[in-house]
């Protein structure tokens, strides 16, 4: 505007909305300016590489630099030295719920996760789903992932096939505190019910499964593909629930227990009409 419209400096600096000092003050060059400290920081950070901001700013300080810590953590940002700080997720407080369940069918289900590999190396994951009032297994999904869409949606078949459960008793796991389950636990009224950090002890019926289950499959077995773990554990899971005696219930397969549970269940709304 000075310039090209033979402007006086103050008319262009208040077209700019401008101050004057800002016209008048010399440019500063900032990297050559704060090249000591650069030179300095970087000396410290090639031998201690592991080493926070205040660690550096003390061995710059023992070793005679009087420069301002502010102004060192300005260039300790700017050559993006700030570590990111983890810090651990806090989890709302958990109550320790009862873990009596009592005989029946969909009273409350168990939801938990495992993990294995094949012969290859390759990592996978099951999530397995328990009915804990008749001890019968539901499910067991496996693949390489299982974030909380897949869960809703193991759980919405689940629904299909059996009903919606009054409770799902489940660890902390970051799939199971997810939005979009909890949503769903929302929508179909079950109460989501979460076992304190660090005890697996109360969500002691599935833990039992599990054993029994790398037990008898994952240990048992070495796997070169997913679809070959998928049939074994299929086949498994008829055994485990038409078959297997289960101590907890008189001795009896979880598929013939459930059968008289609901055959009672039958009989006694016959008497009552």
């Amino acid at each position: 505007m000075v310039k090209e419209h033979r402007l006086s400096i103050a008319r262009a600096c208040r077209a700019a909305k401008l101050s004057r000092a800002a016209y008048y003050r010399q440019g500063v060059n900032w990297a050559e300016r704060d090249a000591p400290i650069m030179e300095a920081l970087n000396a410290v950070v090639s031998k201690r590489t592991r080493w926070g901001f205040w660690k550096c700013f003390d061995r710059l300080s023992n070793q005679g630099c009087g420069w301002n810590h502010k102004r060192v953590y300005r260039v300790y940002c700017g050559m993006r030295l700030n570590l990111p700080r983890r810090t651990k997720k806090r989890l709302p407080l958990r109550i320790r719920q009862p873990l009596a369940v009592p005989a029946a069918v969909n009273a409350v289900w168990s939801v938990d996760f495992m993990s294995d590999c094949l012969y290859d190396g390759r990592r996978f994951r099951t999530l397995n789903v328990l009915d804990e009032g008749v001890r019968e297994a539901l499910a067991i999904e496996i693949d390489t992932s299982l974030p909380a869409k897949r869960v809703v949606r193991v759980l919405e078949r689940l629904v299909e096939l059996r009903g919606t459960p009054r409770a799902i008793r489940m660890d902390n796991g970051p799939e199971l505190i997810a939005e979009e389950f909890v949503a769903w636990c929302e929508r179909h009224d079950v109460e989501p019910r979460y076992i304190q950090p660090g005890k697996p002890d109360q969500n002691a019926y599935i833990e039992r499964f599990n054993r029994t289950y790398r037990e008898e499959v994952l240990n048992a077995h070495i796997f070169s593909d997913l679809e070959q773990v998928r049939e074994i554990s299929a086949e498994w899971i008829k055994v485990y629930n038409e078959e297997r005696p289960h101590e907890a219930l008189g001795r009896q397969p979880p598929a013939v227990f459930r059968a008289k549970i609901e055959s009672m269940k039958i009989s006694t709304s016959d008497l009552s009409t």
